[in-house]
């Protein structure tokens, strides 16, 4: 939390409880922060994939191709509306979607590619922007890990994807204690999103002159009641004040351990190699041939080291089960250690 939450009292008292003020602010910095014109925020991250998949129109039975790769509250949502997902390979030396798996899956029936950027690794971005722009189909960026991450100096969200999807979760940059954000490339995605998150509502013309819900005014579309509360939004607007400088301490101590295991462990390799991304180091990722070995040895000198996801093709509520070659060597080697801004550097 931070430090100064001084006028948090006054909100939980001033009967003006509902998104206002304070989550147009919010959002304000978060677009000045991501560097694109608009963010809308959601009270959860499943509400804004919910609204996500409702503003591009994706319906029942359409194919999303998704990395199995990912956190389950990624991949979920498209069950519930309906989606068939169609699990893409991954590059097994960053834990993204591999560009060319992504090519030879899709079908005539492929709406939207699902660019989950694992842990806060961003992913071959420009290779699959590309590809979904000869196919005529959708990029999201699956940012749920990775606010503040970079690719070639910009922000996830802001590098060419026609949507970005973030969550600000209890143990998320920005923590909000649960809440989610949009970013569409399109103008006219932005202003469908806004209804949607908001029961379908167009708020400038839903009352009439004495301020009475309009018997004129029509509800065309699905809605949910996604909008983020003032008491959430104020403690995330606070919170972008310290973000560069947590974000900075978080890759310090990436550095630290990177400078560690090349003394200690040189058979151990830091997933990070790529000179075009600046990780967020939502967690610290590393490939190690002797995963379980090494899990225990961090645990035991006092680092919970963890495979922090499992793959989502081993749940039969996804449908396909099938193993990929890519997703079984990068579960079999991927191990985290903690560099998040609480690990003070002269513990490592």
């Amino acid at each position: 939390m931070p430090e100064q939450l001084g006028e948090l009292n006054d909100i939980l008292y001033s009967g003006v409880l509902a998104y206002g003020k304070w989550g147009k602010l919010f959002e304000k910095e978060l677009a000045s922060f991501l560097g694109v014109h608009t963010v809308l925020t959601t009270n959860s991250y499943n509400a804004a994939m919910l609204v996500l998949v409702a503003t591009l129109g994706l319906k029942a039975g359409d194919e999303i191709l998704a990395s199995p790769v990912s956190c389950l509250a990624s991949n979920q949502p498209f069950v519930n509306k309906g989606l068939k997902i169609r699990w893409v390979d991954i590059d097994p030396q960053t834990g993204t979607i591999d560009s060319e798996a992504v090519r030879k899956n899709i079908t005539a029936n492929t709406k939207a590619i699902f660019h989950n950027h694992y842990c806060g690794m961003p992913g071959h971005i420009d290779e699959i922007n590309q590809i979904a722009k000869e196919h005529n189909i959708f990029v999201i960026d699956d940012c749920i890990e990775a606010f503040g991450s970079e690719y070639k100096g910009r922000m996830l969200g802001n590098t060419g994807a026609d949507a970005a999807v973030y969550s600000f979760q209890t143990v998320r940059l920005p923590n909000t204690i649960d809440g989610g954000a949009l970013v569409f490339a399109n103008a006219d995605l932005i202003e469908k999103a806004k209804r949607i998150r908001d029961y379908g509502i167009d708020r400038a013309c839903f009352r009439d002159e004495n301020n009475e819900i309009s018997a004129n005014y029509n509800i065309d579309i699905e809605g949910y009641g996604a909008l983020m509360s003032e008491v959430n939004s104020y403690i995330g607007y606070q919170q972008m004040k310290d973000i560069p400088m947590l974000l900075a301490k978080q890759r310090a101590n990436a550095l630290a351990w990177v400078n560690y295991l090349s003394e200690k462990h040189p058979s151990i390799k830091p997933l990070n190699s790529r000179e075009d991304v600046a990780p967020n180091y939502w967690v610290f990722g590393m490939l190690t041939p002797d995963r379980l070995a090494m899990l225990k040895h961090f645990r035991e000198i006092g680092y919970y080291a963890s495979g922090i996801h499992i793959n989502n093709n081993i749940y039969s509520v996804f449908g396909d089960q099938s193993s990929l070659t890519g997703v079984t060597e990068f579960v079999n080697s991927y191990l985290a250690l903690p560099c998040g801004w609480w690990v003070e550097q002269n513990d490592l």
